[in-house]
């Protein structure tokens, strides 16, 4: 068995991870993804060259269970939310700092030297926000890995997908709301597609100049919350006017939304608006094109959104 072509993709089940899992499989590669429940990766079970392995990551016999075959780890590992603390809280602290510190021990023990990293744009150790912090932290443990380690972090904008987080979420909203008060509404955001983002990763692992690389993901756009989420009403068919409001109140809006099961906003959220979610060098590297919005969007929002994919399929196959 050729160990460079099995990789082990930590995130692998979830929105970005299946993506990427996706490519790498279309790309000739085995791939075991771990899950502490396995059905919730038994959407990859279909992929013909997929292992899908119930396995706690902070267990250290089965983390060298996960690594044993392995020739590159693909760390794709996030939360949006926890509980606070300081520099951040114990959510973000377990997955964007201690899982990527295990692999990075797990890749030395077993000669794996080949790391590739999803962190996020805006990652600051000095940040407003606990993600922003805990994101740079979790950069830093893998920066500052001894030798050999060859790795690739890549920081993604907000990511835009059929089955996101981010527009679908905009989308309910607008649907049901007869005013739209917004917070954050002139912060500025660059959203990448997150199939570009996973072809970025799977490139990544046999380019050589992507060894060392921190690169940012962002799409061809920037545009303001604001007109994120009028774009958004519009593909939908519903309007609501949109009411800027103070940090302030944002605030309060989202310890509110705090109290849900799960919440579509917190304050620290709030808190990650006061830095604009840009880059200023290319939004792809190795010179490559990123996708616009307006070329995905449509195909799954919308008040037909089947029947919107049907016609772009058809049209793809008669070309």
């Amino acid at each position: 068995m050729d160990r460079s072509k099995t990789i082990l993709a930590v995130g692998g089940s979830g929105y970005v991870g299946h993506s990427v899992v996706a490519q790498l499989v279309a790309a000739g590669y085995r791939v075991r993804v771990p899950t502490r429940h396995r059905h919730r990766a038994r959407h990859l079970l279909l992929l013909p060259t997929v292992e899908v392995v119930e396995a706690d990551l902070f267990d250290d016999t089965a983390l060298d269970r996960l690594m044993d075959g392995v020739g590159a780890v693909i760390s794709l590992v996030g939360v949006l939310h926890s509980a606070p603390g300081k520099p951040y809280g114990p959510a973000f602290r377990r997955a964007h700092v201690d899982i990527p510190a295990r692999l990075v021990a797990a890749c030395q023990r077993h000669g794996v030297s080949r790391l590739v990293h999803i962190s996020a744009l805006g990652a600051d150790a000095d940040g407003p926000s606990e993600y922003q912090r805990s994101k740079a932290d979790g950069e830093a443990v893998i920066r500052n890995a001894p030798p050999p380690l060859d790795w690739t972090i890549l920081r993604p904008s907000v990511i835009f997908g059929r089955d996101d987080s981010f527009l679908n979420l905009f989308a309910g909203l607008v649907r049901l709301a007869p005013v739209m008060p917004l917070g954050g509404a002139s912060c500025r955001f660059q959203p990448v597609w997150v199939e570009d983002v996973a072809r970025v990763v799977v490139a990544s692992l046999d380019r050589h100049d992507a060894i060392g690389l921190c690169a940012d993901l962002a799409g061809p756009t920037r545009y303001t919350l604001a007109e994120l989420v009028g774009y958004v009403g519009r593909l939908v068919g519903h309007r609501p006017p949109i009411i800027p409001i103070p940090e302030g109140l944002a605030m309060l809006q989202a310890r509110l939304l705090e109290l849900a099961p799960n919440p579509m906003m917190s304050r620290d959220n709030v808190r990650s608006m006061r830095v604009d979610n840009v880059t200023d060098g290319p939004p792809l590297p190795f010179g490559w094109t990123p996708t616009a919005l307006e070329a995905v969007a449509p195909t799954y929002l919308g008040p037909h959104p089947g029947r919107r994919r049907f016609v772009i399929n058809r049209r793809r196959a008669v070309r």
